[in-house]
C-alpha cells in the first residue's frame, strides 16, 4: 500500500516507486532487481511488488552487466514487429543469440528484424501440431535454449453473446495453449537448459478484464495462472528454471495507433505517469527476468503499465 500510494503521488513528476520482497537468506540475489528498478529500463513500471524467492538458485558470480546474456540462446515468438521485435532487439543487445518465430504473412518483416540483430528466422504457425517438436529438435542440435519468451498473440474482439466458437478458440490456442505445448516439449526433450528462463506475455486486460475481450482476457489471465502453476513445479525449481510474466498496459504500437484519437488519449492518461509506454519498456522487463543474476526472481507478474489506475 505504501509503495503503490507513493507511486501515485510522485508519478506526475515522472518518478516511480516499487517494492522488492526478499526471502530470508536470498539477500545476495537482489543486485539485478535493484539495477533494473533504479535505472531508466524500468521507466514505465511503477507500484509493483517483485519477489526474490527462496530457491535453489546459485549466485551467478561475476557478470558482465553490459552483456549479461552473452552465450545464451533465446526464442521469441511473434517476433516480426512491435513488442516482439523490441524483445528480440533488447535480448540481442544484451548478448543473446535470438531465434524469432512468426507466421508466413509476417515473413518479410520477421527476416528484416532478425537480420538487423544477427538473429535467425523461423516461419512457423505456433499452433501447428509439429511446431513444438520442430523447435525442440532445432535447439537440441545447437546446445539447447536458455530463454523462452511466449509473446505471440492475437485479438478477435466481440462481446461474448456475439462471439463465434472459432473466434474464442483461435485466441486461446495462440495466446495460451501454444505456449504451454511448446514449453512442455522443450522441457520433456531437455532442450530447455538448466538455469533457463520462461517468460509469458500477459496483459492488463487479463487482470482487469475488458468489455468485448472475454476470449483475450481469458487467455491472458491463463498466462498468469500458468506462471503460478509452473512456479510450484519442484522439478523446475531443482533445475533453476524461472517462470515469470509481464502484463503490458497501454503500449504505443501500430495496433494502438489505429485506435480512435480520444480513446488513445484516455489510454495514455489513465495511469500514474500519464503517458503511454513503448515496446522497449516491455522488452527491458523481459530482459531483466532473463538475466542470469535474476535466478531467484521467480513467480512474478510484472505490470508494465505506468501504474494503471484501473484494475488490480
Amino acid at each position: 500500500g505504501l509503495s503503490r500510494s507513493l507511486g501515485k503521488e510522485v508519478g506526475r513528476k515522472g518518478s516511480t516507486a516499487q517494492l522488492v520482497t526478499v526471502a530470508e537468506g536470498m539477500e545476495s540475489h537482489i543486485a539485478s532487481s535493484l539495477r533494473f528498478l533504479l535505472s531508466a529500463k524500468s521507466a514505465y513500471i511503477s507500484g509493483q511488488v517483485l519477489k526474490v524467492a527462496n530457491t535453489a538458485a546459485e549466485h551467478p558470480g561475476s557478470l558482465d552487466w553490459q552483456r549479461p546474456l552473452a552465450g545464451k540462446t533465446a526464442l521469441v515468438t511473434g517476433a516480426s514487429r512491435g513488442i516482439g521485435a523490441a524483445i528480440a532487439t533488447v535480448l540481442s543487445r544484451d548478448g543473446a543469440q535470438v531465434l524469432g518465430v512468426d507466421v508466413a504473412p509476417m515473413e518479410s518483416e520477421l527476416r528484416s528484424t532478425m537480420e538487423s540483430i544477427g538473429g535467425t528466422s523461423l516461419v512457423a504457425d505456433i499452433t501447428a501440431e509439429d511446431t513444438p517438436q520442430r523447435l525442440s529438435e532445432l535447439f537440441a542440435a545447437q546446445g539447447g535454449v536458455d530463454i523462452v519468451v511466449h509473446n505471440a498473440g492475437v485479438t478477435r474482439d466481440k462481446t461474448l453473446a456475439n462471439m463465434t466458437e472459432d473466434q474464442w478458440q483461435m485466441v486461446l490456442n495462440i495466446n495460451l495453449t501454444a505456449a504451454q505445448r511448446i514449453t512442455d516439449e522443450l522441457l520433456a526433450s531437455g532442450a530447455l537448459n538448466d538455469g533457463g528462463s520462461i517468460v509469458g506475455v500477459s496483459s492488463m486486460n487479463g487482470i482487469a478484464g475488458q468489455r468485448g475481450q472475454t476470449n483475450y482476457a481469458a487467455s491472458k489471465a491463463g498466462v498468469i495462472g500458468y506462471v503460478d502453476y509452473m512456479t510450484a513445479d519442484d522439478a523446475l525449481r531443482q533445475r533453476g528454471i524461472t517462470v515469470n510474466a509481464v502484463a503490458p498496459g497501454f503500449i504505443e504500437t501500430a495496433m494502438t495507433a489505429a485506435i480512435p484519437f480520444m480513446t488513445r488519449q484516455f489510454g495514455r492518461r489513465l495511469n500514474s505517469l500519464s503517458q503511454g509506454g513503448l515496446p522497449v519498456d516491455v522488452a527491458e522487463a523481459i530482459a531483466y527476468f532473463a538475466n542470469p543474476a535474476s535466478r531467484a526472481v521467480q513467480g512474478n507478474v510484472m505490470r508494465v503499465c505506468g501504474q494503471a489506475l484501473i484494475g488490480a
